[in-house]
């Protein structure tokens, strides 16, 4: 495996290998057709082999794959994410979400001058060392909080506050006065499960970070253009002072990006001394996906049929489990949904915690059995696509009833 979820250590069994996909739809190497709703973790909010992209990439190849110089689409991308999110006035792209997350961290300790950061349990930013501090996603899946590797020197760096508690980050300020560089979470977590801030939290946050100098970064990898065009902060009206974003920017291809207000990314080489590089970083070929996917999105309506199909399933697998006296919360927001096992509400990590994972694991290969490929963990997100269909939907719910009666 090149990336843990994929084994299904998780959940059990022996993992998929896909042929190809189309839609909604996939196909393993055996010949089974399954309705996806991992969409490749987040980007394939069109779905799969979506004709323009596909066509868009053709003849962007027809040019050539990479020359690692600028190219027009870099500023095309760029230009498209400056006008979605109005806290952006710079931004510069990279291969990856780690990579984003990990140079924006570096930006925010070279403009305040300190070198502590303020994460929370359960919140993943990807695999750069100082944020494998009790981080979700894989490392929640098996139970790491903290990866081999990570010297115990680096890590102290890091400081874990609760997700939807702000008091728990004012005394982490409290106990490290001008210390902290910045504060960065997922505005809507989605690597411990989809969880939701609550109210308030994200203003807390930023008029937190505010009166101590330090910056707040929003990680919007997952949630950039997919809870809302602009992102989770564009739907709860909160401005970060940097921005990490991914998946969709890239259409299905390796990208990242990260950005913020123009004194801060001013510190970013080669107008200021604060490093980072990528050959790879604006490869055309996932500009180009990446500009075909955003003005699609930015058509009107597409957010609207998101959020109705979204609504119907979730509406529809609530009032399954109900009628199978199924403990079930499902947590959404846009086409970003999960499902736990658990009878009360899920507001933060210690709550995903104590969610019933062999029954989610039980539920997991029944609906694989019935042809409904949801994510190999229970500490994921499923993502609606524009693709998928109200016959697809109401396939996964028919799948999903047998399922809890056998729960």
């Amino acid at each position: 495996m090149n990336s843990p979820v994929r084994s299904f250590k998780s959940v059990g069994g022996v993992p998929l290998f896909i042929q190809k996909g189309h839609g909604s739809h996939i196909w393993d190497v055996d010949g089974n057709e399954f309705i996806d709703y991992v969409g490749s973790w987040g980007p394939l909010v069109l779905g799969h082999a979506h004709q323009d992209v596909v066509n868009a990439l053709g003849l962007a190849m027809e040019n050539g794959l990479s020359f690692g110089a600028p190219t027009e689409g870099e500023i095309e991308l760029a230009r498209m994410v400056v006008e979605a999110f109005p806290s952006i006035d710079m931004v510069r792209l990279v291969s990856s979400g780690t990579e984003a997350t990990m140079s924006a961290i570096r930006v925010a300790r070279a403009f305040t001058g300190r070198d502590k950061i303020i994460k929370f349990a359960g919140c993943y930013h990807g695999h750069t060392d100082g944020l494998l501090v009790e981080a979700g996603s894989g490392g929640a899946t098996y139970s790491i909080p903290n990866s081999a590797g990570v010297p115990a020197s680096y890590a102290q760096e890091t400081l874990v506050a609760d997700y939807n508690d702000v008091s728990s980050v004012e005394k982490l300020f409290e106990a490290h006065p001008g210390d902290v560089a910045a504060v960065i979470l997922e505005p809507v977590a989605g690597n411990m499960g989809v969880v939701l801030p609550s109210d308030g939290f994200l203003a807390g946050l930023r008029e937190l970070t505010r009166n101590q100098a330090a910056l707040l970064i929003f990680d919007e990898v997952i949630t950039g253009f997919r809870v809302a065009y602009g992102g989770a902060q564009t739907l709860y009206d909160i401005s970060p002072d940097l921005t990490c974003l991914g998946k969709i920017i890239g259409g299905g291809l390796p990208v990242g990006a990260y950005g913020g207000r123009k004194e801060i990314m001013e510190v970013v080489a080669p107008l200021g001394p604060m490093y980072q590089a990528g050959t790879l970083s604006g490869n055309p070929l996932a500009v180009t996906a990446g500009i075909t996917t955003l003005n699609i999105l930015s058509k009107p309506g597409t957010y609207d049929r998101l959020e109705g199909m979204a609504s119907r399933f979730t509406e529809a697998l609530s009032s399954a489990a109900k009628a199978a006296k199924v403990p079930l919360t499902i947590n959404r927001v846009g086409s970003l949904m999960t499902a736990f096992f658990a009878n009360g509400p899920v507001n933060g990590w210690a709550d995903v915690a104590n969610t019933n994972k062999d029954r989610y694991s039980t539920f997991f290969h029944h609906m694989l059995e019935g042809g409904v490929y949801l994510a190999p963990s229970a500490f994921e997100a499923a993502f609606v696509s524009t693709a998928h269909t109200h016959e697809d939907i109401d396939r996964t719910v028919a799948v999903a009833e047998s399922a809890f009666g056998k729960l």
